[in-house]
């Protein structure tokens, strides 16, 4: 996905099992074609298979942008929201950044620290997805981004 090519905290590969094969507790193909799996500090090498939110096939549903930047932002704990230009932030998080940046470092470590511990395992999708966006604003400034910019 374009939108995330310039994003540190966001990769994708494509692996084909005819020219490379896997090892490990993967199971490519299992469930079906394509095999879709993500790897956070959370999962760990061995990754988490996608779970599907709709009944369409899984091509289908992650072919929808929607559903691609809901399930990569949910999982990559990460934003679209470039907190320097403000291109790709909601309403929502252009006013947390306005919010934030008056803080000064200690209070963005304190914010961060206070979110990163929450569980995030208990949270619905847009509670965990909002809060994933919150980290991902308050690294951008915590980062030594200069508040003169901003």
């Amino acid at each position: 996905m374009q939108k995330f090519a310039k994003n540190p905290a966001v990769s994708f590969g494509d692996i084909n099992l005819s020219e490379e094969q896997i090892r490990g507790n993967h199971n490519p193909g299992a469930g079906g074609w394509p095999t879709v799996k993500y790897f956070n500090k959370q999962t760990g090498y061995d990754g988490q298979k996608y779970e599907q939110k709709t009944s369409d096939r899984i091509c289908e549903e992650l072919g929808k942008d929607e559903f691609m930047e809901a399930f990569v932002m949910e999982q990559g704990g990460t934003s679209l929201c470039n907190v320097a230009s403000k291109e790709g932030c909601s309403e929502k998080e252009q006013a947390y950044v306005e919010k934030m940046k008056t803080k000064d470092a200690d209070a963005i470590k304190q914010q961060l620290t206070r979110l990163k511990g929450m569980g995030v395992d208990k949270m619905n999708s847009d509670l965990k997805m909002w809060l994933n966006q919150r980290v991902s604003i308050l690294n951008q400034l915590d980062s030594g981004a200069d508040k003169s910019e901003l």
